[in-house]
């Protein structure tokens, strides 16, 4: 038992290049999403009902919900509310701040400074993330009749956004090894 606790000692470091890794694709991939309308739309409920964020939309929640797609589902009339409202423009913006933010987490290998700041800002999109589980009715199971609704039922877009968490953790531990690597780097003798 003891030559697998010694082995498992050893993958600390192996844990947190492939926390990295799970950080660089989770960013690319769901903010070059974001160009897509379904995902555009996805996101609407957490934007529309944002305090600090709904301001990038024309209309007020809930006004949104009479225009949501399903997942694949094409509606013209939807599509046309949804560019009326900045649905897709605020949704390419933010991909693209995504995508840079796993560029940048990428960028450990050559500039471990600068990934420090990208996973710095992969905690800070997190904690934003996490604001959804309070302001976005839509993360938790709806009173329709079931027992078991409200809190602590999470719904698929609560379950969505809890994950986060885990983002949060991953880039904390990117974050300290990478301005630890930089700050060696710039001044041998630190530790």
């Amino acid at each position: 038992m003891n030559k697998l606790f010694n082995y498992a000692a050893g993958l600390q470091n192996a844990g947190i290049q492939l926390s990295r890794l799970g950080l660089v694709i989770v960013l690319l991939w769901i903010g070059g999403l974001k160009a897509f309308r379904y995902e555009a739309a996805g996101i609407v409920p957490f934007v529309a009902n944002s305090p600090t964020m709904n301001f990038f939309y024309k209309y007020d929640a809930p006004e949104y919900k009479k225009h949501m797609n399903k997942e694949g589902e094409y509606k013209p009339a939807n599509i046309e509310w949804h560019k009326e409202n900045n649905t897709y423009l605020f949704s390419y913006g933010l991909g693209s701040v995504i995508v840079l933010i796993g560029l940048l987490i990428a960028l450990y290998p050559v500039f471990p400074g600068v990934s420090a700041v990208g996973s710095f800002l992969c905690f800070g999109m997190s904690l934003i993330t996490l604001s959804f589980l309070i302001t976005t009715p839509e993360t938790w199971v709806p009173a329709l009749g079931d027992t078991e609704h409200g809190f602590p039922y999470l719904s698929g877009a609560g379950r969505l956004v809890i994950k986060d968490v885990i983002m949060l953790g991953a880039s904390v531990v990117t974050m300290a090894q990478a301005a630890k690597v930089h700050l060696k780097r710039r001044s041998p003798s630190v530790a």
